[in-house]
């Protein structure tokens, strides 16, 4: 199943049709913020999936005051999960719904859910009323002071004046980031106001059916962080994300803590092509074309965000980012991309070769480079003989490179989602002769074993995964079943560990005689175990040989989600290893790995710059002191351009990064030792 999720909100991949975010008139912008109701299909709706979720989803869950609890937390958290707005005395108030939202649940009640809402949207119109007063004096950046970055561990403020000091630090943050990108006091004072004013208006625009997704994703939160409602918009928003034909640069998205927070690079699209974007990497501003005005969308609405980015085939598009391996506090980077159609075809498997020099002996190393586990289904059904798959594109190329006479080949799974549970069911196929691949049990434990019928072999010769924390689902399939066989060699970080499937199901089911729009439950029905018994779930894929990146200390895979389903197991299946030695070996390839990682320069640099990461991480405060943070942030630069210049020097282009070529002179000593 295909892809990334999260819990609250779902990810929405950027597409087309540029569209600016509609201008309230100024009679809007004076009036009190909106007090929402529930609309009248909204109690039934609620009924209905309370119903029928508990009985369909993979995990077998009662509605009961356990539930209720957990769902208050989910609820609060999504509308102020940084403690900002909310003060202790709101939260001992809603104490009293914490264990009544069950029975809400189940009589339709959404009182509670809408009575927290607009308390929300009354600290929060408090928090602006701050907020502009604060800014119209500056902030001394030559003081001793320091902002908490993640305070979702924190108490709940008691007073206005906690809840003032805090805001006054995050606003200084800000500030402080601006002023280290050179602009000065005026123009930091206009950025920071247009910001939260645009906020302001993204508030506005909240509806009632928002604020019921917010408080029915709680729900679903409450069974495993796949499963979600979607209203009819975001249903919409869905639709258009699943179709491959629509125009954009190709990345998926979700709010995270007022930012906007880059999931996932679609294969294929620009974002992809460019290498500018990357997972994590955190958009701040939007920019039409080469000189259009950088508009702020911190605190936006995702849809809002997506609105801006989308745009027609051969348009440009600016981002303001912050990436994934920098710190809030650094000033942000713009990139510039071209949208374009996201075409099958560009997320075809590809394949180079690398010539390396190993131990004295002259190795050439097939490279095959698998975006996506992608099938041209249609074409498939339709009978056409040249339709599009990963499995059929894998075997050409695996041929293509048996001729050129390569001496081991590199499956590169980096960043590959997932897709279609064929085709790592028939890519496993062309590396083992026949046998069980997957074992997949539903919601009812019936279990169903996928296996490769097809004896015939395309290559029996050295092989290796490249495994990172992005490579997910089928890819976890087809590399759990590649070390389970002892097939091949597993190298690169700990897997995703997604290891369910979802399904999508229309409310519009349990409503056959309804006119009203209505939207969708996606929902957790089964989950994955390998042909050994373990599941994939939350554990993903260990590798043979671990290489250490920086998105191992960030909270990427299902083992940060909230709620993931736990790893389990369940009985084996027999099947005849492809090559018991293998895990007799796997010792000594580690330690000649080992040997030389600790005498490269550029990893040695990586590490330090992982290491770095670890403790900005751990650590979760930045100076507010000018010069202390610009100390910090010449010192990650450094590092950076350090890194740059050795990989330059080293004489390699940038497809021949230091993991790929340590993966083929992994594949070098098993070569020469096996």
């Amino acid at each position: 199943m295909k892809k990334l999720s999260n819990l609250l909100v779902l990810t929405i991949a950027i597409l087309i049709f540029a569209v600016t975010a509609t201008a309230l008139t100024n009679n809007d912008e004076q009036s009190a913020l909106p007090k929402l109701e529930p609309l009248p299909i909204h109690p039934r709706v609620e009924q209905a999936v309370a119903f029928f979720l508990p009985k369909i989803h993979y995990k077998k869950q009662q509605i009961d005051d356990e539930l209720s609890s957990q769902m208050f937390d989910f609820y609060l958290e999504s509308l102020d999960p940084q403690k900002l707005y909310f003060l202790e005395s709101d939260i001992k108030e809603f104490e009293n719904y914490r264990y009544s939202l069950d029975d809400a649940l189940r009589n339709g009640d959404l009182r509670t859910a809408f009575e927290i809402f607009n308390r929300f949207m009354n600290r929060f119109e408090e928090r602006l009323t701050y907020i502009k007063k604060r800014l119209e004096k500056p902030f001394n950046f030559n003081a001793e002071d320091s902002f908490l970055i993640d305070r979702k561990d924190m108490p709940w403020p008691k007073t206005q004046e906690e809840l003032d000091s805090l805001w006054s630090k995050r606003l200084k943050n800000e500030a402080l980031s601006l002023k280290i990108a050179g602009k000065d006091w005026a123009a930091i004072k206009e950025r920071l106001e247009k910001r939260y004013n645009n906020i302001e208006k993204q508030m506005r625009k909240t509806k009632s059916e928002d604020v019921f997704q917010i408080y029915m994703n709680a729900f679903t939160a409450t069974f495993d962080p796949h499963t979600n409602y979607m209203s009819p918009k975001t249903s919409e928003d869905f639709k258009i994300r699943m179709s491959l034909s629509l125009e954009g640069i190709g990345a998926s998205l979700r709010t995270e803590d007022d930012y906007t927070t880059v999931v996932e690079i679609i294969p294929g699209g620009p974002a992809a092509r460019s290498g500018l974007l990357h997972p994590n990497d955190r958009i701040v501003a939007v920019g039409q074309g080469e000189k259009g005005e950088m508009v702020d969308v911190v605190g936006w609405r995702i849809d809002d965000v997506v609105q801006l980015i989308r745009g027609k085939k051969g348009t440009k598009v600016r981002l303001q980012i912050i990436p994934a391996d920098a710190s809030l506090s650094d000033p942000p980077v713009t990139i510039t991309l071209v949208r374009d159609k996201i075409k099958l075809a560009d997320r075809a498997a590809k394949s180079d070769t690398l010539e390396i020099e190993h131990n004295g002996q002259k190795f050439r190393i097939g490279v095959i480079n698998i975006p996506d586990f992608y099938l041209d289904y249609e074409a498939m059904r339709q009978g056409k003989e040249d339709y599009a798959s990963t499995s059929r594109d894998v075997e050409r190329l695996l041929k293509e490179l048996q001729g050129a006479q390569v001496d081991g080949v590199i499956i590169d799974l980096r960043r590959n989602g997932g897709g279609f549970l064929s085709e790592a069911v028939d890519l496993t196929g062309l590396f083992i002769e026949k046998g069980p691949v997957v074992q997949v049990r539903d919601s009812r434990g019936r279990v169903k074993v996928e296996r490769d019928f097809d004896s015939k072999l395309v290559y029996d010769g050295p092989l290796a995964v490249l495994v990172d924390r992005f490579s997910a689902s089928a890819s976890e399939i087809f590399a759990a079943a590649i070390q389970d066989y002892q097939r091949g060699i597993i190298v690169g970080t700990q897997t995703f560990g997604k290891g369910t499937v979802q399904n999508m199901i229309p409310i519009s089911r349990f409503f056959p005689h309804s006119k009203e729009k209505l939207g969708q439950i996606k929902l957790t029905i089964a989950k994955f175990y390998r042909i050994t018994g373990g599941s994939t779930q939350n554990v993903g894929v260990l590798p043979d040989i671990r290489i250490p990146d920086r998105y191992e200390i960030m909270e990427i895979g299902e083992r940060s989600e909230k709620n993931a389903l736990l790893w389990d197991e369940i009985d084996p299946i027999s099947f005849s290893s492809f090559d018991p030695d293998l895990k007799n070996v796997l010792p000594r390839l580690r330690n000649l790995h080992l040997m030389r990682a600790q005498s490269n320069e550029e990893y040695q640099l990586m590490l330090q710059q992982i290491e770095r990461l670890k403790k900005e991480k751990e650590r979760n405060v930045v100076s507010l002191n000018i010069e202390k943070r610009k100390e910090e942030r010449e010192e990650r630069e450094a590092l950076k351009k350090k890194l740059k210049e050795l990989h330059k020097k080293s004489g390699h282009d940038d497809r021949e990064d230091f993991y790929l070529l340590e993966t083929a002179h992994i594949l070098g000593d098993y070569i020469l030792i096996h």
